[in-house]
């Protein structure tokens, strides 16, 4: 009687770890169907941003192999990849107000010249 037990008990656990990704698998559609599912704006749209994204994705991979060439965790060198970025826009942003703001006083110091 115990033996029946664990056969029916291994043969539900087989079914199920091996029937479930199977079916999993199966209902999965490709990447191929879903975008035949598109609209043909959508498609045209998913065209056309495909190297942009594609280049986006190979920019990402290449940072994350830079920063694992370090002694630190990723997140850590990312955290401070960050941070420079935001110092260095600031800095630019800075530098740009700067040389808007001369140019504005360049011209009004023409604009009163020119009244004179």
């Amino acid at each position: 009687m115990k033996t029946i037990t664990w056969v029916k008990m291994l043969a539900s656990g087989g079914i199920m770890c091996i029937g479930g990704p199977a079916l999993i698998y199966y209902v999965t559609p490709t990447e191929e169907e879903l975008f035949s599912r598109y609209n043909p704006d959508l498609q045209r749209r998913s065209l056309e941003r495909r190297q942009e994204k594609q280049e986006d994705f190979d920019g990402f991979v290449n940072r994350l192999k830079e920063y694992s060439k370090s002694d630190k965790p990723i997140w850590t060198v990312w955290e401070q990849e960050v941070e420079k970025r935001r110092q260095l826009g600031i800095t630019q942003e800075l530098h740009r107000r700067k040389a808007a703001a001369a140019e504005a006083e360049t011209r009004r110091q023409e604009m009163k010249s020119s009244l004179q």
